[in-house]
């Protein structure tokens, strides 16, 4: 699990040990998350109006939405993100782009404008729950041991594109080379060694463990999430930032955003850190459901 070669949260590579699961073959996709819904009558973080009282990050918003990428006309400084991230009021897993969009002929593309509690109670009414980044990782490796990527060591091989990435000069140029601009359906590229889709680019995937900035120097621990230490997951407690009542979770896969020139987080190995209250077009999440243990 993990690597020394790229990014420093990625470190260090070292051995972890997990019990049998079951992970869902690809992300969840609109079909199943508005199956979901119309069963529940469930509402998502983003399609529930901020409250600037009790919510820091809500600002002076106006309504509710969400995240959402929107390309510069030129190059910019890629230390501010906030120069291609809007919030988009209207923006929600219903309406991808905003206000004039829809999923109409996207039922097989993965849900998006997912927060980390809309992605926790989809799998507890599916009887699952978000995987472990240990889970998640094995998983996504395919069997490829120490490899680069889920399929090898080539980002494409001879030419041919195994994920839904970013090509292009990240954040204005993206020749579309892979044919998709933001997401694309699941099973549209082959699957890895496991015969799971786009565990690779496409949308980040929420899993169940609090953002570290390394990996614990206790490896033994990495087999499971970083419970909450004060006894409740509902408690909103961040063990690397407990002063901040709005803790963070770990981000797995990458995305169609993930470029060369930024982001190369399009690996197994890949971290990266999001505030549960915050859904984004780029995040998404798949499940797990773990065997007994008479197994």
């Amino acid at each position: 699990m993990g690597s020394d070669r790229h990014y420093p949260e990625e470190a260090p590579s070292h051995l972890v040990t997990v019990d049998a699961f079951w992970i869902d073959v690809t992300p969840v996709t609109n079909y199943q998350f508005r199956t979901f819904v119309k069963a529940t009558g469930y509402v998502t973080v983003a399609e529930t109006r901020p409250d600037p009282n009790g919510h820091p990050r809500a600002l002076a918003q106006s309504g509710a939405g969400s995240l959402m990428f929107v390309p510069p006309e030129g190059p910019l400084d890629l230390s501010h993100w906030s120069q291609w991230w809007k919030f988009e009021i209207g923006a929600n897993w219903r309406r991808p782009y905003g206000w004039s969009s829809s999923i109409e002929g996207l039922d097989d593309h993965p849900v998006v404008h997912v927060a980390y509690r809309d992605a926790d109670a989809y799998a507890r009414w599916a009887g699952k729950e978000l995987p472990t980044e240990a889970e998640w990782e094995f998983a996504a490796r395919g069997g490829l041991d120490g490899a680069e990527f889920a399929w090898g060591d080539q980002l494409t091989p001879e030419g041919k594109h195994m994920a839904n990435t970013w090509q292009g000069e990240f954040p204005h140029e993206n020749t579309e080379a892979d044919g998709w601009a933001r997401t694309s359906p699941v099973k549209t590229y082959p699957p890895n060694g496991y015969g799971l889709y786009d565990v690779i680019g496409n949308v980040w995937e929420w899993t169940a463990d609090f953002w570290s900035s390394r990996h614990p120097a206790d490896t033994r621990k990495a087999c499971c999430a970083i419970r909450n230490p004060r006894g409740s997951e509902a408690v909103s407690y961040d063990p690397m930032r407990p002063e901040i009542s709005v803790p963070r979770k770990t981000l797995r896969g990458g995305s169609h955003l993930c470029s060369p020139n930024y982001c190369r987080r399009y690996r197994p190995a890949a971290r990266h850190a999001q505030s549960v209250d915050t859904s984004m077009s780029h995040v998404g999440f798949r499940c797990v459901m773990r065997a007994p243990e008479s197994f």
